[in-house]
């Protein structure tokens, strides 16, 4: 009887062995799937798609390095680097890497604002200026009738200006939070511009007076605040929203760098405002904070969160923007752009799986090609490419939109013709684009997919719009 005891139990253990080597090669065949099945986010009808290799695909675009994390069925299937952190040190990309996450930092700050409202600290609903005790947000013309309430900064319908933050360089005079807001920074002075509640628009200086609001209330720093209450309760430990960045973390921070290979100066971007863009973090922290959410979401569990509030905040209002993060039909998350980085964070709603992709340079077009890996692997919905219909149009019919056009903030461009669309150049774009025609009036950057779209009087071209700015032709 104890032979065959023995005998079963080498067996089992055998059995278990082989059971978890085989776990172990479908997922590394699962992720050479992905590493080899990047494809551009922009497609066009009736070509073929080209698959990239992902570390190919980083020499070819001048990306150093990317770093992934994925979550599947509430855990972390797996964390990857890939290229290099620093230049200079000749160090690599590892799931330890720390990335600045930019505007991710902005949802991850709204925790700390949503336990305040459930404590009945704040009330979301309420004007900032009954918080705010340093500094005081003016009243103006547009806030006789509304007011700029936390929780029209959070989904950002306060009405206020400043979208977003260029940080710092090391050396710096780094403005304190009330000078930022008073304009004495890089960057214009966060006012109301048009009444809360109004209209939606993007706002990383409505964050930055909830950041100053949450130091008012609570008589300490950021950081430390953060860190307390959010950071560490949902495992996210060796993440910090401390600017500058401690020392203890330069050894495993990735180096910025430029769309053109530069570093960034000092290495990396200081951000005093840091509620919008200031959290250091990795993939696989960062995407904790998607587990915690998807948990008190999915499973009806208090968590960081109440149920109650997560729902609240999982409620897409303008422009699908919730209480914090962007949300659409299948998913919730939000993007970022810090100086010398960009990050992308997709969460699915109804399933526990989440992605997080972060890149230490200014060009994060790669990010995009291996979500749409990683979302084709796994049979995930919500993400699609950007797939156009190209229209073929005669010499003459885009002749008439060949000129000059005038950005009245921005400067000039120049349209030619070119093969069967329009060649479009100046100062205000990076570099010259190709534009194919999806319509009589409508074409499209063969690089990216931006829509440029033509105005007409009376068969007469007058202007152009993109991305809801307005050029007028001017010759």
């Amino acid at each position: 009887m104890k032979k065959l005891l023995i005998a079963s139990l080498l067996l089992f253990g055998f059995a278990c062995t082989e059971n978890d080597e085989n776990k172990e090669e479908e997922l590394a065949q699962k992720i050479s799937r992905i590493e080899n099945g990047l494809q551009p986010n922009l497609q066009i009808e009736g070509d073929s798609i080209p698959r990239f290799n992902i570390k190919s695909r980083l020499k070819e675009l001048g990306i150093p390095g990317v770093s992934i994390a994925v979550i599947y069925n509430g855990e972390i299937e797996w964390a990857k680097g890939y290229g290099i952190a620093d230049s200079s040190e000749n160090r690599k990309v590892t799931s330890k890497t720390m990335f600045l996450a930019g505007s991710i930092s902005k949802p991850v700050a709204a925790l700390r604002a949503h336990q305040l409202a459930e404590q009945g600290i704040i009330h979301l609903d309420s004007n900032v200026n009954n918080y705010l005790k340093s500094w005081k947000l003016p009243e103006n013309e547009f806030t006789q009738k509304e007011k700029v309430t936390t929780r029209r900064i959070l989904n950002h319908t306060a009405g206020l200006t400043v979208w977003g933050f260029p940080g710092y360089d090391k050396g710096d005079t780094v403005p304190t939070v009330p000078q930022v807001l008073d304009g004495e920074g890089n960057t214009d002075s966060v006012r109301v511009y048009k009444e809360p509640g109004e209209s939606w628009m993007y706002s990383g200086g409505g964050y930055t007076i909830m950041q100053l609001m949450i130091t008012d209330l609570e008589s300490s720093d950021f950081p430390e605040i953060m860190q307390e209450n959010v950071l560490n309760p949902i495992g996210m430990t060796g993440s910090t929203f401390a600017n500058p960045l401690p020392d203890e973390f330069h050894s495993i921070a990735a180096t910025g760098y430029r769309s053109n290979g530069a570093e960034v100066e000092g290495k990396w971007p200081i951000y005093p405002e840091m509620a919008a863009a200031g959290l250091w973090t990795t993939p696989s922290e960062l995407i904790l904070y998607a587990k915690e959410i998807q948990n008190i979401y999915q499973n009806k569990e208090n968590g960081i969160l109440k149920v109650s509030t997560v729902e609240e905040m999982l409620t897409p209002g303008l422009e699908n923007h919730g209480l914090g993060p962007g949300v659409n039909e299948f998913t919730f998350g939000h993007g970022g752009a810090d100086e010398g980085f960009r990050a992308n964070l997709v969460a699915w709603k109804d399933q526990p799986v989440a992605v997080v992709i972060m890149v230490n340079s200014d060009n994060g077009s790669i990010i995009q090609e291996i979500l749409l890996s990683i979302v084709e692997e796994y049979g995930l919905p919500g993400i699609t490419p950007n797939k156009k219909k190209v229209v073929q149009l005669t010499e003459d019919e885009r002749n008439r939109f060949v000129g000059t056009y005038k950005f009245e903030d921005f400067g000039e461009v120049y349209i030619t013709l070119k093969e069967n669309g329009l060649n479009i150049e100046g100062n205000v774009l990076d570099k010259p684009a190709l534009l194919l025609p999806t319509s009589e009036t409508s074409f499209f950057d063969k690089n990216d997919g931006t829509t440029f779209e033509f105005n007409l009087e009376s068969e007469k071209v007058t202007g152009l719009e993109v991305q809801g700015f307005s050029a007028e032709k001017i010759k």
